[in-house]
């Protein structure tokens, strides 16, 4: 069986037999994650391996990848392990109390900013890492407030802002709760998968990542439900509810945001083909950015 360090001492050996072990053990993205943890564990980067890759690694260094590698090969996510995601060109701070950005998300991203119109005010529930609402910030002249019910995600929240050097407020709350006053826009990537489909997911998701997070209720509308419901005493006339769905709920969607009122709805898909974004608008529409 391949040893998580190898036998060999060399950058290339360790990670070489890195990467073997890990295939081993099912990861999918077993070479990319093998060059993610070195670079982690030994704070080099591309460049520095190949003009190196064939000198010893530092024993501590070795050491500290090992373990890195073991724990990856128990399906810890990369991201936790590095504290470090990438999300739409930027660095983000991560841990087991957050969801891990993915690139899913930046079509919600992107569909807001097709929206926004400078000076407007962005809610952003379920923020978690405020990944969502930070990069909306640093995109677009806004600004901007996340909730979310968990303290310990808002204090992920709070150090990616202080990181990204962005203006932006949390609020601890369940959802609208504790949230005050009337915006231009409301975000939401809330929990949508249904509960019974929980125990199906890959491991990394299923046994790592934050459950309140993940659990939408019995159809994986519940969140929805609430958010659709509500939204409409917290916009401003004229203002958008923008969510990231499921690749199943674009109907569904469709038919909660046009009964409660929103007009312009629509279902936008990913790259992939997959229902992947709600929009409406509380009212007429204003103009939208081309």
């Amino acid at each position: 069986m391949v040893r998580p360090g190898g036998s060999g001492r060399s950058f290339k050996e360790c990670r070489d037999s890195a990467a073997a072990y890990l295939r081993q053990r099912g990861i999918a993205d077993a070479k990319t994650d093998a060059w993610l943890l070195m670079e982690y564990a030994a704070n080099i980067d591309r460049s520095f391996y190949y003009m190196h890759m064939y000198e010893e690694m530092p024993e501590e260094d070795r050491e500290d990848y090992r373990n890195l590698v073991i724990r990856r090969g128990e399906h810890v996510p990369a991201q936790y392990l590095t504290g470090e995601a990438w999300f739409y060109g930027r660095s983000f701070r991560v841990n087991p109390d957050v969801l891990i950005p993915r690139q899913d998300t930046e079509v919600l991203v992107e569909e807001a900013l097709k929206r926004i119109i400078p000076g407007m005010r962005i809610l952003d529930l379920c923020t978690g890492s405020g990944c969502i609402l930070l990069t909306i910030l640093k995109e677009a002249s806004v600004s901007g407030v996340g909730t979310d019910i968990s303290p310990a995600a808002l204090r992920m929240a709070e150090l990616n802002r202080k990181r990204l050097k962005a203006k932006a407020g949390w609020i601890e709350s369940d959802l609208f709760e504790k949230v005050g006053g009337r915006f231009d826009m409301i975000l939401s990537n809330p929990p949508y998968i249904a509960a019974g489909v929980i125990p199906e997911l890959d491991p990394e998701v299923r046994d790592h990542e934050p459950r309140q997070a993940l659990d939408g209720g019995e159809d994986g509308l519940d969140f929805y439900r609430r958010i659709v419901r509500e939204a409409p005493e917290y916009l401003k006339p004229g203002g958008w509810l923008c969510l990231e769905i499921g690749y199943d709920q674009g109907e569904s969607l469709r038919s909660l945001l046009r009964e409660a009122g929103f007009s312009s709805v629509e279902i936008i898909k990913d790259l992939a083909g997959l229902d992947r974004v709600a929009a409406g608008c509380l009212g007429p529409a204003p103009d939208q950015k081309e």
